[in-house]
């Protein structure tokens, strides 16, 4: 379980609180208006921003004062933040081993990851040479070699078209969810939340609001979503 205990963050004039806990095993929308503190909540999840005040915890474990590469957690972003100068297999292979120095049972378990994302035969281009699908599909892969076991999205294939951003978002469900990840993933858009997301948490005015199952908040949502959503 991830759980915010009286979370605060604070950036100049800006500040978000939270207290609420999120269930594991589930994909978990962040939904609410531009600037509202979607992506501050990931950074402080992640361990890129330092809380004010409370505590970050997963599966019991305080994470507030761990480093962000030891927590047991991966992100994606919107840039993939692959490496250009490094093939799609060696991009994944970072997941495994930061120094690339892969054993004969993990270089397998790359192309285990490559095949799994759908890019069998691609082990050897480089970013570059990669569609923005493709380049997705490797980052996700990396997630799946690295096995840990909270995923975070912050909207890594929104520059993706229609189509490609669904087989995307099945695809995340499809592998993170069969490999028992626990998702949180920030999202403007409604149809992505129904899409893949078990619930959903509004960040709005300033405060982080307890989780509620997809439909029946955006069948009904609150004020603040629903004035954004138009």
């Amino acid at each position: 379980m991830l759980t915010f205990e009286n979370l605060s963050l604070r950036m100049g004039g800006f500040a978000l609180a939270a207290d609420i806990e999120i269930a594991a095993g589930q994909v978990t929308a962040l939904m609410g208006p531009s600037g509202a503190g979607k992506s501050t909540l990931l950074s402080a999840i992640a361990g890129f921003l330092t809380p004010d005040g409370g505590r970050v915890m997963w599966d019991g474990q305080h994470l507030t004062d761990v480093q962000p590469g030891v927590r047991p957690i991966s992100m994606l972003f919107q840039d993939n933040n692959l490496f250009p100068h490094l093939s799609a297999a060696q991009n994944i292979g970072l997941g495994l081993r930061p120094d690339l120095r892969l054993s004969s049972e993990q270089s397998t378990t790359v192309a285990e990851a490559l095949a799994s994302v759908g890019l069998s035969g691609f082990a050897d281009r480089k970013p570059g040479a990669l569609s923005g699908g493709q380049q997705s599909r490797v980052a996700l892969g990396r997630v799946l070699v690295a096995g840990r076991s909270l995923v975070l999205l912050d909207e890594p294939f929104a520059a993706l078209g229609p189509a490609l951003k669904d087989d995307m978002l099945d695809l995340v469900k499809a592998k993170l969810i069969a490999a028992g990840k626990t998702v949180v993933m920030v999202t403007h858009d409604p149809v992505d939340a129904r899409r893949i997301a078990d619930q959903v948490v509004v960040v709005a005015d300033g405060a982080v609001s307890a989780p509620v199952a997809t439909d029946v908040l955006l069948d009904d949502p609150p004020p603040a979503l629903a004035a954004y959503l138009g």
